[in-house]
């Protein structure tokens, strides 16, 4: 596809909880709809019983989604591509995506994470290994299961061409929540794309630290210092990176923290309620289906902050206890005892 062509014709790339949730939100906006999943069973399951009961229990698909474990078939024909594989994937898969999409078919990142050794967004690694096709970014409050099933959902799509005028109809950001919108799933446009996928990735650090203040018997009092200073963390590394701090005010990022750090529901927030209950951190994860993304991101986030120099203290905490072998209680002494600063000034 080239041009402003409406979108028609959306492969989902990745058939996880995320993945599956999006596709059958593209089906209810009235697009044809292909989804890949990496799992033959995963793919017969779907096809047969229009059912995913692997990633996404208790939810029918509808019976106009296809679903395949053939790359190159899924996107073929496709005006647009939904690319919701865990963050440590994407590379390889968009390695493999490289040989069979054409050229000029927008590819839309829906994966949350910084990518080890490179310190890359999400979206950077497509800009090199797919140079010719259009990206953006879709982030912000979402569980899976309630998109599923059609609860009020709202999130944010950013698209480098939407950075000068938002309510331009013809950039990518738009027909990409036009192409997704239905009365229950609200896409808003913007054009900051570094703003919102740091927003992504970093909350699921910050949402490991609620869960484990949780888990050690901790009240509202401690989740509300947690989200509120995270969130100066996270706009500290997305002004650091080029994004606007003001992009973090908004459903990619305070919405999405404060959605993902408050119920047990975010994989992040129970995995560090288990490890705030007493629990080891190779168990807990060893036990998950589905990938825990804060536990990988704790170490991308605090690696990409100490390369541009940036304090993120919840975050290295985070890192710390995961996989430093740190007590819980001493890592929230440590975090307790820094220096008293005015608010802003850290």
């Amino acid at each position: 596809m080239a041009g402003k062509a409406e979108i028609r014709r959306i492969a989902v790339v990745g058939a996880g909880a995320w993945g599956t949730a999006l596709a059958i939100t593209a089906a209810a906006a009235g697009r044809a709809v292909t989804i890949w999943a990496h799992e033959t069973e995963i793919v017969a399951a779907i096809a047969a019983d229009h059912r995913n009961e692997t990633f996404l229990p208790g939810v029918a698909l509808p019976e106009s989604i296809a679903a395949t474990s053939d790359l190159g078939a899924a996107v073929a024909g496709a005006d647009a591509v939904l690319l919701v594989v865990p963050s440590q994937f994407l590379r390889p898969v968009c390695a493999a995506l490289a040989g069979v999409l054409p050229k000029d078919v927008p590819v839309c990142v829906c994966a949350k994470g910084i990518e080890r050794d490179t310190g890359l967004l999400m979206t950077d690694i497509v800009a090199e290994l797919l140079p010719e096709n259009p990206v953006a970014a879709l982030s912000g409050p979402s569980f899976a299961g309630e998109v599923a099933l059609g609860q009020p959902t709202a999130v944010t799509i950013a698209s480098a061409d939407a950075a000068a005028d938002e309510n331009a109809p013809g950039s990518l950001a738009a027909r990409l929540a036009h192409a997704l919108g239905t009365p229950a799933f609200r896409p808003y446009v913007g054009g900051d794309i570094v703003g919102v996928e740091t927003g992504g990735a970093a909350k699921n650090v910050i949402a490991i630290a609620c869960g484990i203040a949780a888990g050690l018997g901790f009240g509202s009092n401690t989740r509300a210092l947690l989200i509120t200073r995270g969130l100066e963390e996270i706009k500290r590394l997305a002004e650091a990176l080029g994004g606007q701090r003001e992009t973090l005010s908004g459903l990619s990022g305070m919405g999405d923290l404060t959605l993902t750090c408050s119920s047990e529901q975010s994989r992040n927030f129970s995995f560090g309620l288990a490890l705030g209950r007493g629990g080891r951190a190779a168990e807990i994860l060893g036990r998950s289906k589905a990938v825990v993304e804060g536990a990988e991101n704790a170490l991308t986030v605090t690696d990409l902050a100490r390369r541009l120099g940036i304090e993120m203290p919840i975050c290295a905490a985070v890192r710390a206890v995961v996989h430093d072998g740190v007590p819980l209680e001493e890592a929230m002494a440590a975090l307790m005892s820094r220096p008293l600063t005015a608010e802003q000034a850290e």
